[in-house]
């Protein structure tokens, strides 16, 4: 996984940084060394995303941090024409809900890729792109398609 500056075919996607707080501070820092970080819970397994500092299936505080694959699936998506704040001027982008292949699902923006070949249940991997402050945002491209 990378680390890249935030850019698009379609003019240049922001990379607003984000602000750390102490259950999160582990996935941010991962994110600056291009690592998808998800927490597991030691007593239900369950891969969680969002970071908290409980599981959300059955209240254990005993989580762990592990690596993701950075790949999943393309479960639902909009073109988004009208942005707010950092994304105001940044012109049309993907919003996306990408299914992790560790089950969680990820709020996120689908890059390198023109929104009209995007389809659900399409394979993504993740990229990071660099706030310039220290963390890096993860968003999705397409994964290239195998030959053969």
């Amino acid at each position: 996984m990378t680390t890249t500056p935030a850019s698009r075919a379609y003019g240049p996607l922001p990379a607003p940084a984000p602000e750390v707080h102490p259950e999160t501070a582990a996935f941010w820092a991962g994110t600056a060394r291009g690592e998808l970080l998800l927490q597991h819970c030691q007593d239900c397994a369950s891969a969680i995303w969002y970071p908290r500092f409980l599981c959300p299936h059955c209240h254990s505080t005993r989580l762990e941090t592990v690596e993701a694959t950075g790949r999943g699936t393309l479960y639902s998506f909009t073109l988004t024409t009208r942005g707010i704040l950092d994304y105001k001027d940044c012109g049309p982008y993907v919003l996306a809900l990408v299914e992790l292949d560790e089950g969680p699902k990820m709020m996120t923006n689908i890059v390198e890729a023109d929104p009209s070949e995007l389809a659900i249940g399409q394979r993504v991997e993740v990229v990071f792109h660099d706030t310039g402050e220290g963390t890096a945002l993860p968003r999705f491209r397409p994964v290239p398609a195998q030959n053969g």
